[in-house]
């Protein structure tokens, strides 16, 4: 299971958002930096609404939606890479995660202590990304000193790491993230065993406050955060109010519906958040349905058939025969799979065949 970890400045919100998008309350959210420090883990549930659609087609008896697993990492502070604040522990925590969601701080309010004293998300999202730099660049040189007597001896898989080596410590060098530099598919075969932390893929979540969510394209903190992340990153950043997030836990769907219409908005921004952090770890979603159920299955982009079929169970690999494939929005404008027979939609696939987001397959095996 691929995981995206929750990280951020003490007291941003992080833990109030893990306990939204969980839909639990594991993890301690408090008016104080470090009320979390061991990581929490919890499953969250991908919304797609392309599940209920199928589903009315089968007459599914349950619908069972994708997942992934989200990690609530402790408040990292300005010299963690030194060791403050616990930061080699908290950083080893980052370590461990597939893909990041750093949260900033997008509201004002003198109730909620800032570790420093001000509202800046940007100065936010430079003082952690400065730390995993920091981080990266103590571990790019260790690892340059281990293989430099190898280089220069001859040994041509220790001159290509040393060059490596070189060339990502120029860059950290200069502040930036080890995610924001271009590599050939031989330089990312090596990094497999570097471990970088700023190397992970990266969203921001800007958590703004109950007032502001409807009017969040306007609001300042916002506005600097887009255009910050859009120069410097070429990634996304999510809106969120985690305190309304949290109020929703308790409530059911229709009266989630309800509050939130009442603040002027259709979502509060978890779904769409959590759509983002699926997206951003490399996967995507293919269907089955039937009478019994309709389920959502989660793949890696590019991931061909036989590995789709393995998803469902190793012996769906080992013995495949084709797929019997239909694209989701085939199937919805037609309304059956024997119209996108007779339509000509519904295809047989082979080995080779690279699976989409939003096919709907039947796997035919032998074992």
């Amino acid at each position: 299971m691929l995981q995206a970890g929750i990280v951020g400045l003490p007291n941003v919100g992080k833990s109030t958002l893990f306990n939204a998008v969980t839909r639990t309350r594991k993890a301690e959210a408090a008016n104080y930096p470090f009320c979390t420090i061991e990581p929490n883990t919890g499953m969250v549930t991908v919304p797609d609404a392309r599940l209920e659609k199928l589903s009315a087609i089968s007459h599914s008896q349950k619908i069972v939606p994708a997942v992934i697993e989200f990690v609530d990492i402790a408040g990292l502070v300005k010299g963690a890479s030194q060791g403050e604040g616990l930061g080699n522990q908290f950083l080893g925590h980052i370590r461990n995660v597939d893909a990041v969601i750093q949260v900033v701080r997008c509201f004002s309010d003198d109730n909620i202590q800032h570790v420093h004293g001000s509202v800046d998300p940007v100065r936010d999202i430079e003082i952690i990304n400065t730390e995993l730099v920091l981080a990266d660049l103590a571990a790019v040189q260790k690892r340059a000193d281990r293989v430099a007597k190898s280089a220069r001896g001859g040994d041509k898989a220790a001159k290509a790491e040393a060059e490596l080596c070189q060339r990502i410590g120029l860059h950290l060098d200069a502040g930036k993230p080890a995610n924001t530099m271009e590599f050939s598919s031989e330089d990312r075969v090596l990094l497999k065993s570097f471990g970088l932390l700023s190397l992970k893929p990266t969203l921001f979540a800007c958590n703004v406050s109950e007032n502001d969510l409807a009017t969040a394209d306007a609001n300042p903190f916002v506005e600097k955060v887009k255009a910050y992340v859009q120069l410097h990153h070429d990634t996304q950043a999510v809106v969120i109010s985690a305190q309304i997030e949290s109020e929703l836990i308790d409530l059911d769907p229709d009266e989630q519906a309800e509050f939130l219409r009442g603040l002027g908005v259709e979502e509060s921004g978890a779904g769409a958040l959590i759509r983002a952090a699926y997206r951003l770890l490399g996967l995507k979603t293919y269907f089955t349905t039937g009478e019994k159920e309709t389920r959502a299955w989660t793949i890696r982009e590019g991931n061909k058939a036989p590995q789709a079929a393995g998803v469902i169970h190793s012996d769906f690999e080992r013995g495949f025969i084709a797929a019997e494939c239909i694209a989701y929005d085939d199937l919805i404008r037609l309304g059956s799979f024997a119209r996108g027979r007779d339509a000509g939609k519904l295809r047989i696939e082979g080995k080779e065949y690279v699976v989409a987001d939003g096919d709907v397959l039947e796997f035919r095996f032998n074992v």
